[in-house]
């Protein structure tokens, strides 16, 4: 398990690619960060501090992203160096966010087909119809504005066009599950991301089903694992379809998201 947790630092963190057209990902021997615009994902992916230099570091990622007027987010493992950065983080300003499990597995361990209940179509993302039945899944799922989403799944399509970034259920027309994947090049990680069913649903299969239909897509495009950050409403379900915790995330937010 070291061995594959050693794996994933070095290609998802530390040669992380960038996660959306038009971000920069910046690499020093200490920090790999990324920097975009207001509606992509900023922060820090990978560190390599001691006690002696996690201060200034950390002072140093405040001050690039305020000169830019972006908040952000430090991605801290909790496996990362040294053992009180997360109570720096918090000296510093930093919000920490609920704790994600890392979940690993491999694409061909896992089920690619799940039956949906009569009624419900997974529909692949690929215009900007079917971004804003994601989108509408994403407020009604969680409660929280789904511009940033929209403005993310339609600059990967721009980008990609014959790669759907995520999938929706839907059932007359009303949809009611979706979730995201993230299938960055030359990696061994594919990446399932946002998974959210609106509340009436939930319990029925869906998020399995997404899942699966992900799975699918990884694995046909060679892709050897699937990596999740898991809440704990989710973590269960992916454990019974055979993922593994590698480890626990925890995202700590600066300024106001």
């Amino acid at each position: 398990m070291s061995t594959l947790l050693s794996l994933y630092d070095a290609q998802m963190r530390r040669e992380a690619p960038p996660t959306a057209p038009g971000v920069r990902v910046d690499r020093s021997a200490t920090v790999v960060r990324q920097t975009g615009g207001q509606g992509d994902w900023n922060g820090v992916l990978w560190s390599d501090l001691t006690a002696e230099t996690a201060d200034a570091e950390i002072a140093a990622q405040v001050a690039h992203y305020a000169a830019r007027g972006l908040p952000f987010e430090w991605k801290l493992y909790a496996h990362d160096a040294p053992r009180d950065l997360a109570n720096r983080l918090r000296a510093a300003g930093f919000v920490p966010e609920p704790a994600e499990a890392l979940l690993v597995a491999e694409t061909s361990a896992l089920p690619t087909e799940v039956p949906v209940p009569p009624g419900v179509e997974l529909l692949p993302v690929t215009d900007a119809a079917t971004v804003e039945l994601a989108v509408r899944v994403r407020e009604a799922a969680f409660g929280t504005p789904g511009d940033a989403l929209r403005h993310q799944l339609l600059t990967q399509l721009a980008e990609s066009p014959s790669t759907p970034p995520a999938v929706v259920a839907v059932a007359d027309g009303v949809p009611l599950s979706s979730a995201r994947l993230e299938l960055p090049p030359d990696r061994d990680f594919a990446g399932l991301w946002g998974g959210g069913t609106i509340p009436a649903w939930r319990g029925r299969g869906l998020y399995r089903a997404l899942v699966a239909y992900r799975t699918r897509i990884a694995s046909s495009r060679g892709y050897r694992y699937l990596q999740v950050d898991a809440l704990p409403t989710s973590e269960p379900i992916l454990t019974r379809l055979g993922f593994t915790r590698l480890s626990t995330t925890t995202p700590y937010v600066y300024g106001e998201a």
